[in-house]
């Protein structure tokens, strides 16, 4: 069996998620996980640039990580860059973007930083293969230099489009909630398949059809390719063989309890759209409904949702109206539990019940709480 490449692995993260990346890296038996801000670092083999890619659900990609190092002056960055084998990692004809970011750093410059590094690879690659043209028309390598109090990580992304893209969302809604993010509410929620779950605010889908894919053990990079399958340090039969085990992965039972109510009926189209692309259809169940009819027969539970909760005044004090309308409608789920995701400081005001817990977390670049409210534990069998 080829064993395949060792590389140093980065899955990015939002800010906020990333002990929740963390938490699916060790469920997934990967130990030994540095976890910084809006990154966890651990080490890997070919195999397993392909399965976090198809596997992990809150991260935003996977990045090779190729080196990090001090740098407080173009000349030293340029030097530092060099001295990585860049003709061990790129092949001949490889195209290699090279974008950037820099905070808190002598190195101030994005647009300069990516210049002096595109020429130190370029430099270093022309002199291996004696050639002044690199003809860059291969396989694609997006490289980062991204800058952080002067510390330096050069990176290569190994996803493409962000993992958040799983390829089963066509319609989104006015503010839609990134899949990534989703998956994190129900996560953090510690909802099981044998648990219903409402969301009385589903929108396009996203949280049902998340928590469908988590149900039913579907990988939710299945339906979907990434920029690292043209590479030739991970070949087409890892690949294969990664997404051949999580197709034996998949479980055929039908009977859970997820349920997404909305208002909107365009909405409602779109999310039984989604829930059918995802091959949900049959297990997440979409309906038109308003708030105020909200009930459920079963007398345990989790509502999950992502409420309105506005940037203009008239729409910040519908959700008000709003949040109020819930705190007296969720009263009649007595015994459940809901997990509230909401940009608006006063939410617990409105709604007229402390939370039990709270956590802070980005909706895109918007700060938001995630308000817990736990209900009574079901009786054990």
């Amino acid at each position: 069996m080829v064993i395949g490449m060792n590389f140093d692995i980065i899955a990015t993260a939002t800010f906020g998620l990333e002990a929740v990346v963390a938490q699916e890296l060790r469920a997934m038996g990967y130990n030994n996980l540095a976890v910084e801000h809006g990154r966890v670092e651990f080490k890997g083999q070919s195999r397993d640039i392909c399965r976090t890619n198809l596997w992990l659900r809150t991260a935003d990609r996977i990045r090779w990580k190729l080196a990090e190092f001090e740098a407080r002056d173009f000349d030293q960055l340029y030097d530092q860059i060099q001295n990585i084998p860049w003709s061990e990692i790129l092949p001949r004809e490889a195209r290699f973007p090279v974008e950037g970011k820099s905070i808190k750093s002598q190195l101030s410059s994005v647009p300069a930083c990516q210049s002096v590094t595109k020429k130190a690879i370029a430099d270093s690659l022309s002199r291996k293969y004696g050639i002044k043209r690199l003809a860059e028309t291969g396989p694609l390598y997006k490289i980062e230099v991204a800058l952080l109090k002067d510390r330096v990580t050069i990176s290569i992304d190994t996803t493409g489009p962000g993992l958040h893209k799983r390829g089963y969302r066509k319609g989104g809604g006015k503010a839609p909630l990134k899949e990534t993010l989703a998956a994190a509410l129900i996560i953090l929620a510690r909802w099981k398949k044998d648990i219903p779950l409402i969301d009385p605010f589903c929108g396009t889908g996203t949280i049902p059809v998340e928590a469908g894919l988590m149900a039913t053990g579907t990988a939710p990079g299945s339906r979907r390719n990434f920029i690292a399958e043209e590479w030739p340090q991970v070949p087409p039969e890892f690949w294969e063989e990664i997404r051949e085990e999580a197709r034996e992965n998949v479980d055929a039972e039908k009977d859970f309890y997820i349920v997404g109510y909305d208002y909107d009926g365009g909405a409602v189209d779109k999310a039984r759209d989604n829930a059918l692309r995802a091959g949900l259809g049959d297990v997440v169940h979409i309906q038109q409904q308003e708030l105020n009819e909200l009930n459920s027969r079963k007398k345990y539970g989790k509502v999950i949702c992502n409420p309105p909760y506005g940037e203009r005044m008239e729409e910040v004090q519908k959700a008000e109206t709003l949040y109020s309308d819930m705190g007296k409608v969720f009263k009649r789920l007595d015994t459940w539990s809901f997990y509230v995701l909401s940009g608006h400081p006063g939410f617990e005001r409105f709604f007229g019940r402390k939370a039990s817990k709270k956590r802070k977390l980005y909706h895109g670049n918007i700060r938001v709480d995630y308000y817990q409210f736990f209900g009574p534990a079901p009786p054990r069998d």
